[in-house]
């Protein structure tokens, strides 16, 4: 799944809303009935490498991706896994997106 999202904010705004999105969603284990496992992210420039496993009762689903931050946009490219299996991937494509906007605004 690739989403591209126009921003105004400087660059160093835009990470740091980024990094605090992904942090958001490596503390949703306390959302049941998903838990999250073996969260990590890194950053290299503007691109921040992450991947995490969702969990849900004996389901385990493997979720990796980058994030690239330029003066003007934000774009995700993610593997959700079996996801794309369960969600239909506009369903998957307007929650990222919407999520994303929210945090650039």
């Amino acid at each position: 799944m690739r989403i591209t999202i126009a921003h105004k904010k400087t660059k160093t705004q835009a990470m740091q809303a980024v990094d605090r999105a992904v942090d958001d969603i490596f503390g949703a284990s306390a959302l049941a009935p998903v838990t999250i496992a073996n969260p990590q992210k890194s950053w290299n420039g503007s691109v921040l490498t992450f991947s995490l496993t969702a969990k849900m009762g004996f389901l385990s689903n493997p979720i990796s991706g980058t994030v690239e931050v330029t003066d003007t946009d934000v774009t995700v490219d993610a593997d959700v896994g079996m996801l794309s299996k369960l969600f239909s991937a506009e369903k998957l494509r307007t929650t990222v997106e919407t999520r994303i906007r929210g945090l650039l605004t």
